[in-house]
């Protein structure tokens, strides 16, 4: 499948910004040295960009812890004391008691400098750009930020870099002309802290795409659905594309691009964008299950530039397989620099899935938005040719996608235990020693979607076997108000993909 750019590539030298600093390496799980938020995340991204040499074509920004007020944009006081005092007020122990009360957290001396870092240092790369000082910039930060909630870190995030950022420059720096911000997350995982702190701030909007899997998936629940559109005044400026299930790549990323982020961005006309770039969703990812290609990631950032006068800013979220995870930073920094327009032939389709998923996002934002969002008519231009029409009854079609609790009904069907999280998570669903029933959707591009669609309401349970001790990468995830009893989790890495250290000079994650 061929698609062509919108936009040209300018021919001026761009001013791209670089922050790293490697006292962000002292954040590190202490009692899991294989824990897959590692410093390692940061080193290799930097060494690659050295060694291609794009770090020299760069601007090295110089990180900055952030200031408490700042914090305060977004986080509360009590937030603030716990993360500032969890490194130098506490014994080994003690931070170990205190983490294994939040979801997927971990702590050690380390901890208070890299996070305060990792949140200055987006504050410095936005307002670089705000000020014209730089076209754009990336912040290879850790650790990441958009799970962490007004009140709470969660996900291995501390503080929500981004959010702070935005919420910095809109209510501290007015005078830097920034009045809108497009908050795009394409981090496999929800931003659920991101959505929460602008949910009724018209000022932001904020795009989410991530694996959903009907509410079973990280961090699970309804909140990363498409009927979470935004309240008050913020209504329609809260955008979830929720996958039904894994294996989505560059073509279903883009497909979302062109008929819902593109068209409402255009509508939007935002001062700055600011990326919370997680590369989770990449292939060989250990978390994420998806396929984004380095040149997906380029073409999805590449067709933003020509938004909000290319001022971009991107911050490192998750991203757990080394190679792919530094390979689709280098060709996003290519992209910020300019340096080569990406490959925009993709050589496979969307899935059906994917339609049904953009169709139930364009439906619920319509009343928000005047821009041309598809609909079915659209989509049977777009999709559909004589010669299919009796595969699709639109009618039937329209009766599925009409009911307004068609999904949310589904996610609390699905949404049961932490077990079934952590099924979503398996590389490999094969190894076990009991069974337990996982209703997942089975991927096809073969499938006429009527029959997809119409297959929802009564999906087919397929029977995935485990082993009760398999490892999750994320520590004792449970879902909210889950069981009295959360599954035990013992790490056991040949269950794991191997993540890979060395990074190849290729393109190729």
């Amino acid at each position: 499948m061929s698609r062509s750019s919108d936009d040209s590539v300018s021919t001026r030298n761009q001013r791209v910004g670089l922050i790293f600093d490697e006292r962000m390496y002292k954040h590190y799980a202490p009692h899991e040295k294989d824990h897959v938020e590692c410093p390692d995340r940061i080193r290799v991204i930097w060494d690659l960009l050295n060694s291609s040499g794009l770090a020299k074509r760069c601007i090295i920004l110089k990180a900055k812890a952030a200031e408490d007020n700042h914090l305060a944009l977004v986080h509360t006081k009590n937030h603030i004391t716990l993360i500032k005092n969890i490194s130098s007020k506490n014994t080994k122990s003690k931070r170990k008691r205190i983490a294994e009360k939040f979801d997927s957290i971990y702590f050690n001396e380390g901890s208070t400098e890299a996070a305060c870092l990792a949140a200055g240092s987006v504050i410095e790369a936005a307002e670089k750009v705000a000020k014209g000082e730089i076209d754009s910039a990336f912040a290879i930060v850790r650790p990441p930020g958009h799970h962490a909630e007004e009140g709470e870190p969660m996900g291995f995030c501390l503080y929500n870099n981004v959010a702070i950022a935005a919420s910095y420059l809109l209510n501290e720096r007015q005078e830097l002309g920034i009045n809108k911000i497009l908050i795009v997350d394409w981090d496999v995982h929800h931003g659920n802290g991101t959505q929460k702190m602008f949910y009724k701030d018209p000022r932001v909007l904020v795009f989410s795409v991530h694996r959903h899997d009907f509410g079973t998936f990280y961090p699970t629940g309804d909140d990363g659905s498409y009927i979470m559109t935004g309240e008050g005044a913020g209504a329609g400026h809260n955008i979830n594309v929720p996958w039904e299930h894994g294996k989505c790549g560059d073509a279903d990323y883009l497909a979302v691009w062109d008929h819902i982020l593109i068209p409402i961005t255009k509508e939007f006309e935002p001062d700055m964008i600011i990326i919370s770039a997680g590369f989770d969703a990449a292939k060989g990812d250990p978390l994420g299950g998806c396929c984004v290609s380095p040149n997906g990631y380029s073409i999805m950032l590449h067709k933003l530039m020509k938004f909000a006068g290319g001022k971009i800013v991107m911050s490192l979220e998750g991203g757990y397989n080394l190679n792919s995870t530094a390979c689709s930073v280098r060709a996003c920094v290519e992209v910020l620099l300019h340096e080569k327009s990406p490959n925009v032939v993709l050589a496979a389709n969307p899935f059906d899935s994917t339609w049904s998923v953009i169709l139930d996002v364009g439906r619920v934002l319509r009343p928000y938005w005047a821009c041309d969002l598809l609909d079915l008519d659209k989509l049977w231009t777009f999709m559909g040719s004589s010669d299919d029409q009796d595969l699709i009854d639109f009618n039937e079609f329209s009766t599925v996608l009409g009911s307004e609790q068609n999904l949310p009904a589904l996610a609390q069907e699905k949404k049961t235990t932490t077990l079934e999280q952590l099924g979503s998570l398996m590389p490999e669903p094969s190894i076990a020693k009991k069974t337990s029933t996982l209703s997942l959707a089975e991927p096809s591009d073969t499938e006429p979607l009527c029959k997809r669609l119409k297959s929802k309401a009564s999906t087919t349970k397929r029977v995935l076997t485990y082993s009760p001790e398999i490892s999750s990468p994320f520590k004792q995830i449970s879902a909210p108000h889950s069981s009295d009893n959360p599954l035990s989790v013992v790490p056991i890495q040949q269950t794991l993909p191997e993540t890979v250290v060395h990074v190849e000079e290729d393109d190729e994650a």
